[in-house]
């Protein structure tokens, strides 16, 4: 399945890497005609980034799920960015990684993605 990701800092667009699958970095106005999966990060205090957003008003029909980063020194806004793009999507998140993702962050996500390529 496509990932679909939008990096600032570097640390997403590596965790992207490292999941080996096909990934295009988004834009606010890239239209993506294939089912795919969002990798974000979250900014300020847990909202998800504008370009990310405004990527997804012509594009979320096709999103299978979502994944955030996110630095765990901001307790319950961890990643938020996730849960904000599922409950305005009606997608899963299917994950959440600090910094550029762990190996078991990596395991998980594949887990996951299986799951979601399935339906």
């Amino acid at each position: 399945m496509l990932i679909a990701y939008d990096s600032r800092t570097g640390n997403v667009r590596r965790f992207v890497k490292k999941l080996g699958l096909p990934a295009v970095q988004i834009e606010a106005d890239l239209e993506l005609d294939q089912p795919f999966i969002l990798v974000t990060y979250t900014t300020g205090f847990g909202q998800a980034p504008d370009k990310t957003l405004s990527f997804l008003r012509s594009n979320h029909k096709r999103m299978r799920g979502v994944l955030a980063s996110g630095n765990r020194n901001w307790g319950e806004g961890f990643a938020r960015s996730a849960d904000k793009i599922s409950a305005l999507y009606s997608v899963p998140v299917l994950g959440k990684f600090e910094l550029s993702g762990t190996q078991r962050d990596i395991e998980h996500f594949h887990r996951e993605a299986s799951l979601v390529a399935a339906y």
